[in-house]
């Protein structure tokens, strides 16, 4: 048997059942019945065939247990064996792999029970219609009618923009834009458009003329100075840092929310309490003189992000 002969969805089921065998040490049919939502006689067939075609010496059936177990000789072929594969299956989320056609044959099933907890973060209120409407536009780079609340004024004013990406931060979807008022390219805070986008005529700014959106930075994140060095060895421990380096690649426009959802510090807040502030920007020059904007104090990113939500 050869991989490329399964079919998709028997190539997911045994992927699934090598990160559980894999991280949790056994597997019975209630698993593979509940995350395909399958009978107990075709999860049966899916282990067996598992069994007899992929690893005849890597399974057991314990009897007293109920439930099948790896063996010494069990050697994955459907996964890597990495960390992120199981936590990232736990969260919902697709590991990701440096080659996306690994990534689009996992599935995206949730494992918790009693002993994992995971916080979900509140989702903001989208109107199903301007997603449809920005995709579109997206999609055909067409010029958008649309109304949108800013925060600044707190007035709902129309806008005409012409949206390439929606982006998710890790807390909130916006969508990157050209905005014909400020004939720049913005964030725009998707929660924030109401009505019904109006789409019009195709448009000269797309994607390609986004030029901090096409622009790669590489950020350079270090423990935080002020730390003993005992404390500093955990944090670089912590992130995997090579030579007590954490390399961040990241468009510009993108930049400033990783960094903040690793509240990583870039101003001098980071002497005042140094156990608030683990992770420091090293090259905070550079990344300026390259086009990335820092707006704010991490003084101020605490009340940025309360007044977000």
């Amino acid at each position: 048997m050869t991989l490329s002969s399964l079919s998709w969805e028997q190539n997911q089921r045994f992927r699934f059942l090598e990160i559980v065998l894999f991280w949790e040490g056994c597997l019975n049919t209630h698993y593979l019945c509940n995350a395909f939502n399958i009978g107990r006689q075709q999860a049966s067939r899916d282990i067996n065939r598992y069994i007899s075609e992929v690893s005849p010496d890597g399974l057991f059936y314990d009897r007293h247990a109920k439930t099948y177990k790896p063996t010494a000789h069990f050697s994955p072929r459907f996964i890597k064996g990495t960390v992120d594969e199981y936590l990232h299956l736990l969260q919902g989320k697709k590991p990701q792999y440096e080659h996306q056609e690994n990534a689009e044959n996992l599935p995206l099933i949730d494992l918790r029970d009693g002993h994992i907890a995971i916080l979900d973060v509140p989702p903001r209120h989208i109107e199903p219609s301007v997603v449809r409407g920005l995709v579109q536009a997206a999609r055909h780079q067409l010029r958008v009618d649309v109304d949108y609340i800013s925060l600044n004024s707190g007035e709902q004013v129309g806008r005409n923009i012409v949206p390439h990406t929606l982006v998710y931060d890790g807390i909130r979807w916006h969508v990157r834009a050209y905005c014909e008022k400020k004939k720049d390219y913005l964030d725009f805070v998707m929660s924030r458009f109401r009505g019904v986008p109006d789409l019009l005529d195709a448009s000269e700014h797309g994607l390609n003329g986004d030029v901090e959106w096409n622009t790669w930075l590489s950020a350079v994140v270090v423990p935080n100075p002020c730390l003993s060095v005992k404390q500093q060895t955990i944090i670089a421990n912590d992130y995997a840092m090579a030579n007590g380096e954490l390399r961040l690649s990241q468009r510009i426009p993108l930049m400033h929310y990783a960094l903040q959802r690793l509240q990583v510090s870039y101003d001098g807040d980071y002497e005042e309490n140094p156990q608030l502030h683990p992770l420091v920007l090293a090259n905070r020059d550079e990344l300026i003189a390259r086009g990335c904007s820092f707006k704010l104090r991490n003084a101020d990113l605490h009340a940025l992000s309360v007044e977000r939500l």
